[in-house]
């Protein structure tokens, strides 16, 4: 495996609509998880080649792209669509379901 760098976007916003807020402004609905910069994950060794705005899906993770920050030295890869969590998704139904009974 070699290193490399992984940024993981989120929302920027944690509001549906912030501008829609008329008496906050929308800089009060910043997500501050909206990037995690990842430094030194392991990557397969098939990559190292790639360029940037070249894509992949990271298993169990979401698709990523390459990004021009990257070098010959330093692999960078962007999120650019995370999976669904299908398994937090069936926990809380399930979770709903206990509490309804």
């Amino acid at each position: 495996a070699i290193n490399a760098e992984v940024r993981m976007y989120d929302r920027l916003f944690d509001h549906p609509d912030p501008a829609g807020q008329k008496d906050e402004d929308y800089k009060e609905f910043l997500n501050p998880d909206s990037l995690k910069v990842l430094k030194n994950c392991m990557v397969e060794p098939s990559l190292e080649t790639s360029k940037p705005m070249n894509k992949f899906q990271f298993q169990r993770i979401g698709y990523f792209c390459v990004d021009y920050d990257s070098t010959e030295n330093h692999l960078v890869f962007n999120r650019t669509v995370p999976l669904r969590d299908t398994w937090a998704k069936m926990q809380k139904k399930q979770e709903e379901q206990r509490t309804k009974k």
